[in-house]
């Protein structure tokens, strides 16, 4: 019944084809000849197998290894050469072919064939398989060779910028019948007539320059991008013309949407996939060449590019981007996407690629990489001079950059808005859900703070739309609460410097105070969720991430601590939670171990100094309750008026030595504990003794200590005015100069002149017969080599903005201990309250000055971290499922390798080390090499 069967199945729907795929890296014919035959010519049939033996990306990226691209670099550069050479010709052929796009079965086959292979997959005449093969061989290839040193630039230049020259005849393509060039009138013809003589003029051959092989890779991906039946619907298609540039999706330049499918947006994946390898150029480069060195690719696609080719493919990439937060389309892909992203722990069962994920997460990645380009001469160009110097793009310097700040239309602000508000509202959907881990966390959330950055950064109009809008604080929330989510995981501390300065810009804008004072209407994780207004909840989402992150991220501190202070001018009705947060920040940042630690820590106590002082010239009689928490406080702040580098060591000292015998208690008790348990039983009178013992120590002691104290009165009696003196005079001191005040007039009585005179000498002397002794002890407080001096202390401790706070406590701190002393104790706290909100100070305050907020200044060094941490995001990003850039020697940061967890490959088995400040073993987000 049987014997007429074959002996051996043919696969003519390609079900059976892994044989042929198995063999190509291990056979003579396949990628090895690569770099064992010399010189294979363009024309061989060696290269056919490169466009049909692949049917999806994850074959060329398991079967063409880095190792093979780099063994035939180095035995045979001509093949690789060729390689390149012959598929971009092959690309450009395909798409000029009229056979190309082949025809598709729609959309559900397009689905089903990402779980078994069509027979469309493997057919000879399949246009579009190898098109989409000459884009996956190129995303393996081109990464090896931009990461080869030495010889590999002239190798990329010639092979893919060198531009060929042609001679060719001005005339050729001319028609024969035209008007001649010249044209010679005789006058004197007896008939009247007129013979046109043509008089023939040999011309020499010109030189013309053809493109160059990346700028015929550059036009063939534009071209892809719009090319209807492969990215776009072939309803659009006018005519016989199939590459139609028009946007892809509904929303910014278009109130058409052409319609989506699951092909479509698998195949912009595959064309932007390339995109961004040619833009990833610049991560083989040190950061130190960064602006020295820019990337040809990205040179050429932002600014050599059409205009209407830039507007097409930036609206296309936002219009994918914002859309995203909507509701999926009506494909059997789209809704099986959006089901398994409803039900719980659905993503750990569906483990198969999302298209329209993976696309929207491209377009973001492309997007932020284009806005940040800012290498050689593609840097914004400077207007104005001194303080009024500012930056901007032009269409010469980076047309994508330009074009974004040229947006200027409501509607099209609101959707940009709309958008990233919404994917914010799903990421913190995924982090307050009952059941944790039910749902997947955003994978492009990142990208899409990066982005937003780069919006309110170049479009000053977007930003302040943005701010007036009613979803304003609840941006500012989101943005808040990921930041509380992601502080405590090292290789996100990149993104979380991001998010602290995209807080001080929008902090810094006129529109954002005025919005302080309106409630939060976001839903957020309830563990984060805190009455009172917006700003109260900036205060206490602050105050979480300095206090929960013990100085891990000290660089986060300044940009965080600066917007309080921008906002603060606004601060009204704080409640009580967020004053005592902010007094809590006051005392952290004023403690001596803090201070002393690094030079940097001072400014700190200077911006909280300064938002107390904005608070107090501004609403004084407005927040009773961080006025409370200031006079409560009001040692604290009369101590910053004596500190000296001495005092601040003996603070630290005495505090080490307390920690030291609490812990020497706690051994001593639990012995004790132990022993007594041990002899309870044997002998019971002996815990009687032991008490009795140790009642009369602790009695002798006291007695020794209370005699010392007499001691120390009696001999200090004669010298308590010159010390009260002192004091007053170094508090004196530390007032800024020329203020005309009664707390001023407070501060010099009891002192003359000459009292004064000489206890200054005496002090000059103390510091110096001391300077030595705090040299030596102070070695040991700095951190990272730090060393502080009085002379440092003297420098930051005079320009501290304490005028204002200590004219509040001088003038209203008596009137409080009165309140208290006069009235039950169980209700003063609420009459001081009210009696705080009625207060006016106006005759004793100076007068209020303008609100100048600190804006975030950018530089050449936070331009190459913010290049280094989107480029670590994309790198990250890519190592799953395809690894486009693994096992490539990256130079523009580190890569840190983490020790191999299963289910946490994006997050364990590799991250990107960051930070252009200093390399520390517990981060890891993208940081350029020093």
């Amino acid at each position: 019944m049987f014997s007429r069967l074959p002996q051996r199945f043919t696969a003519p729907f390609g079900l059976l084809g892994d044989e042929a795929k198995l063999a190509f890296p291990s056979q003579p014919g396949g990628i090895a000849k690569l770099a064992a035959v010399r010189n294979i010519l363009d024309s061989d049939s060696y290269w056919n197998q490169y466009f049909i033996l692949f049917d999806s990306p994850s074959d060329v990226f398991s079967l063409i290894t880095p190792h093979h691209i780099r063994r035939a670099l180095l035995d045979a550069p001509e093949n690789v050469a060729t390689l390149v050479r012959v598929v971009i010709a092959r690309l450009s052929t395909l798409i000029s072919n009229h056979n190309f796009p082949s025809p598709t079965n729609g959309p559900v086959t397009a689905f089903a064939s990402s779980f078994i292979k069509t027979g469309t997959t493997s057919l000879e005449g399949n246009t579009t398989k190898e098109v989409l093969n000459c884009l996956r061989v190129l995303q393996r290839v081109l990464p090896v060779i931009f990461e080869v040193e030495g010889e590999s630039n002239a190798f990329e230049l010639e092979l893919l910028w060198k531009k060929e020259e042609v001679e060719e005849s001005e005339v050729d393509g001319t028609d024969s019948t035209e008007a001649p060039q010249f044209v010679i009138e005789d006058d004197d013809d007896s008939d009247g007539e007129r013979d046109q003589v043509t008089v023939t003029k040999s011309k020499p051959k010109i030189k013309r320059q053809l493109p160059s092989l990346g700028e015929k890779l550059f036009s063939s991906i534009i071209d892809l991008l719009f090319c209807c039946g492969f990215t776009l619907p072939t309803k659009i298609q006018i005519d016989h013309h199939k590459i139609n540039y028009v946007i892809w999706e509904k929303g910014i330049g278009s109130t058409v949407d052409p319609g989506a499918s699951h092909i479509y947006d698998s195949n912009k994946t595959e064309v932007l996939r390339l995109l961004l390898v040619l833009l990833s150029r610049q991560i083989y480069v040190p950061p130190a060449s960064l602006f020295s060195k820019p990337s040809l690719y990205s040179l050429h696609i932002v600014q050599k590019t059409a205009r209407r080719d830039v507007l097409t493919i930036l609206c296309s990439l936002l219009n994918t981007a914002m859309n995203s937060s909507s509701p999926s389309d009506n494909t059997i892909g789209g809704m099986a996407g959006s089901m398994a992203g409803k039900l719980p722990y659905n993503h750990l069962v569906f483990k198969g690629e999302d298209s329209r994920s993976s696309l929207v997460g491209i377009c973001f990645q492309v997007l932020c990489v284009l806005l940040d380009f800012q290498s050689g001469n593609a840097k914004d160009s400077v207007i104005g001079t001194g303080e009024n110097q500012t930056s901007s793009p032009t269409a010469r310097t980076n047309a994508f950059r330009y074009f974004l700040v040229k947006l200027h239309r409501a509607q099209d602000f609101e959707f940009i808005i709309d958008g990233i508000v919404g994917i914010l509202e799903q990421q913190m959907a995924t982090m307050n859900h009952l059941l944790p881990g039910a749902r997947k966390s955003i994978p492009y959330i990142n990208e899409t703070v990066i982005l937003l950055w780069k919006m309110i950064e170049l479009n000053k109009k977007f930003r302040t739309y943005a701010l007036q809008s009613d979803k304003s604080m609840d941006l500012i929330a989101y943005l808040l609460c990921y930041t509380m989510e992601v502080k405590d995981k090292p290789q996100q501390h990149g993104l979380c410097r991001a998010l602290s300065y995209i807080i001080q810009t929008l902090s810094a804008d006129p529109a954002f105070g005025p919005q302080l004072t309106k409630p939060v209407k976001a839903q957020l994780p309830v563990k984060w969720n805190a009455a009172g207004t917006a700003a109260d909840f900036m205060v206490n989402a602050i105050y979480a991430i300095v206090a929960t992150t013990s100085g891990t991220l000290n660089s986060l501190y300044p940009a965080l601590i600066i917007a309080l202070a921008n906002s603060a001018p606004y601060f009204k009705n704080l409640t009580v939670t967020a004053s005592t947060r902010l007094i809590q920040l006051f005392t952290s940042f004023s403690n001596p171990l803090f201070l002393l630690a690094d030079e940097g820590h001072p400014r700190l106590l200077f911006f909280m100094l300064e938002i107390f002082s904005s608070v107090i010239l501004h609403h004084l009689s407005d927040n009773p309750n961080l006025i409370y928490g200031i006079l409560s406080a009001h040692k604290s702040f009369e101590d910053l008026g004596t500190f000296t580098l001495s005092r601040g060591l003996r603070e630290i000292k005495r505090v080490q030595l307390a920690k030291e015998e609490q812990a020497r208690k706690a051994e001593r008790n639990t012995k004790d504990k132990d022993s007594a348990d041990s002899t309870e039983d044997a002998d019971p009178g002996a815990e009687k003794a032991r008490l009795l013992q140790s009642e009369s120590r602790n009695s002798l002691t006291n007695a020794d200590s209370t005699e010392n104290n007499e001691e120390s009165a009696r001999q200090s009696e004669g010298r308590d005015g010159r010390a009260d003196a002192e004091s007053e005079v170094v508090t004196r001191s530390f007032m800024s100069p020329g203020i005309d005040s009664p707390m001023a007039t407070s501060f010099t009585i009891g002192a003359s002149e000459k009292a004064r005179g000489k206890m200054k000498e005496r002090r000059s002397l103390s510091l110096e017969t001391n300077s030595s002794l705090d040299r030596i002890a102070a070695v040991g407080v700095g951190r990272n080599g730090f060393v502080p001096t009085q002379e440092w202390v003297t420098s930051w401790q005079q320009g501290l903005p304490l005028d204002s706070v200590m004219l509040v406590i001088s003038e209203l701190l008596p009137k409080v201990q009165e309140l208290q002393a006069s009235r039950h104790r169980a209700n003063s706290t609420s009459i001081i309250v009210d009696f705080l909100s009625t207060v006016s100070l106006g005759h004793v305050l100076p007068e209020i000055t303008p609100v100048t907020p600190r804006r975030f200044m950018w530089s050449d060094a936070s331009i190459i971290w913010l290049t280094s941490l989107i480029w670590g995001e994309i790198y990250v990003r890519g190592m799953t499922p395809l690894g486009i850039w693994n096992a490539t020697n990256v130079r523009l940061f580190y890569v840190k390798h983490a020790q191999n967890q299963p289910r946490q490959i994006t997050e364990a088995v590799s991250t990107v080390v960051g930070g252009f400040l200093r390399r520390t073993p517990e981060t890891s987000q993208p940081r350029p090499r020093s």
